[in-house]
């Protein structure tokens, strides 16, 4: 009878158990559609606007600066107020911040389609930047924080595939956009998108209570940021047509050196810094931050060089040499939600060790074979095991730094990664564009650019190739530098995790 009764009062909470379980496994789910719809539309928008950027030139008859900064207001908005929304995001709450961004992106897509000028497209751009960042700074905290922890990997690794999936649809999307419809569709594009990601989140996110908080802004620390940030964005967008001792860069770089130590100096002393430098203390947080960092330095600039590549040596037109780029998009999609199941049974930092080790093998690979006449499949075939290895990583390294967080430090931590990655974004398309064209007459260097430089003599494309070794071994250093920060993080991680769960014994 006693057994009975045991039986009886345990069955309802089991049952209870697994209801919650569902229903939050629900829910998760629910809020990924949401995040991987809002990554889709903002990475769709920056990868086909690479494509359609001429016809926006020629209908504005834009100058070089113009055209310069249509692509990096948008970086440089985006970048600098990443940590800025991520600290809002813990105040206000990540909802409303999301909402609000997916709301801004939508209404700047759409007036920017209708821009009489120039200068109000970029100001639209602007707008775009920071809808964008109120998105990105909060899309991996919220998958964080509504998924269990069984579930977290392979629901970040399918959010970071929709930026994958982005990068694979964005160039082609891009060009036949322009081309049958026109540049303003590139943008009009994102709104039904955005309509509709927009009233899905809505109904689906749940609302939390706003924290009782006074609100406190690091105004000095914002415009470092912003200051620093953009003499480095724009040194590095210059140098390669202006070179290294041209005054505007030299003095730029002066004020990004400058701008650093302050902005260190301010943060260690106000009450509510931009960014906690005490977040660094977690070694966990420091050494993840640092390996994202060289990861996307080491690997983001591969597929825009070999597009380059493919148009300039080959002399394949912008669709022959996108689709012959296409493999290693494809790679990337599959290699992050596999990358997430595997978070189900292998610890994230030995999955990002992995990682960091295909991605190493690919860029040598290209480093020891890139040559004039390289055959495709050779070429191809060390693009697709570096995308194997980027793929698996961001999954694997977020994984690692976020899992254990608090929920209060979600949303900082999220956006100083998102900040670094996105740092290392601009800096490796910059230098390593600056490499590939550096052993080049200057002369010839636009017809790099334009994609017809295998109309001019075999003596250039030989120089071009010089400048595609280095590009490749600094790649390769910085892929190496990669490999020992995640292993080191690897011993970090495992260290902590023992720390947290042994119970002091009297």
């Amino acid at each position: 009878m006693n057994g009975s009764r045991g039986t009886s009062v345990d069955t309802p909470g089991e049952t209870e158990e697994t209801t919650d379980d569902r229903a939050r496994s629900r829910y998760a789910w629910r809020v990924l559609s949401v995040v991987c719809l809002a990554s889709l539309m903002s990475g769709l928008n920056n990868s086909s606007l690479t494509i359609a950027l001429p016809a926006i030139v020629g209908s504005f008859d834009a100058s070089v600066f113009e055209t310069t900064w249509i692509l990096l207001a948008y970086q440089l908005t985006n970048v600098s107020l990443m940590v800025f929304f991520g600290r809002l995001a813990d105040l206000f709450g990540r909802r409303p911040m999301y909402m609000t961004g997916v709301a801004l992106f939508t209404g700047a897509s759409l007036l920017a389609g209708f821009a009489p000028s120039v200068g109000l497209l970029i100001a639209c751009r602007v707008v775009q930047g920071i809808g964008t960042a109120m998105l990105i700074t909060n899309s991996a905290a919220l998958v964080t924080a509504a998924f269990p922890r069984r579930l977290l990997g392979q629901g970040l690794g399918i959010y970071m595939a929709s930026f994958s999936l982005a990068q694979l649809l964005g160039p082609t999307l891009g060009g036949l956009l322009a081309t049958e419809l026109g540049w303003q569709w590139t943008f009009w594009s994102n709104v039904p998108v955005g309509v509709v990601c927009l009233l899905w989140g809505l109904r689906v996110m749940e609302r939390v209570p706003r924290r009782r908080e006074r609100l406190r802004i690091d105004p000095l620390g914002n415009l470092l940021v912003l200051v620093g940030l953009g003499a480095l964005l724009l040194a590095l967008s210059q140098v390669g047509t202006s070179g290294w001792d041209d005054p505007l860069v030299l003095g730029c770089l002066a004020v990004f050196v400058l701008a650093v130590p302050a902005f260190l100096l301010v943060e260690r002393r106000v009450a509510e810094p931009v960014v906690d430098l005490r977040t660094f203390r977690d070694p966990v947080v420091g050494i993840g931050t640092l390996a994202g960092f060289l990861a996307t330095v080491s690997r983001f600039a591969v597929v825009l060089l070999m597009g380059l590549y493919f148009q300039a040596v080959s002399g394949d037109t912008p669709a022959e040499a996108g689709l012959k780029v296409l493999p290693v998009a494809i790679a990337s999609i599959i290699a992050a939600p596999l990358a997430g199941a595997l978070l189900r049974h292998i610890a994230p930092r030995t999955v990002a060790v992995a990682a960091c080790a295909f991605s190493l093998v690919g860029v040598t690979l290209l480093l020891f074979t890139i040559s004039v006449d390289t055959p495709y499949p050779v070429l191809i075939g060390a693009v697709v095991v570096l995308g194997i290895g980027s793929g698996a990583f961001i999954p694997a390294n977020s994984t690692a730094m976020l899992q254990d967080l608090p929920p209060d430090r979600l949303g900082i931590t999220n956006a100083v990664r998102l900040m670094a990655q996105s740092s290392g974004v601009v800096i490796s398309t910059a230098v390593a564009l600056t490499l590939v064209a550096a052993p080049l007459p200057v002369a010839l260097r636009p017809q790099l650019f334009d994609g017809s430089l295998s109309q001019v003599s075999p003596k250039a494309l030989e120089d071009l190739v010089t400048g595609y070794r280095w590009a490749f071994g600094l790649m390769a250093v910085m892929s190496v530098l990669c490999l020992v920060a995640s292993t080191v993080g690897r011993q970090v991680n495992a260290i902590s995790r023992r720390a947290a769960t042994t119970v002091p014994t009297r």
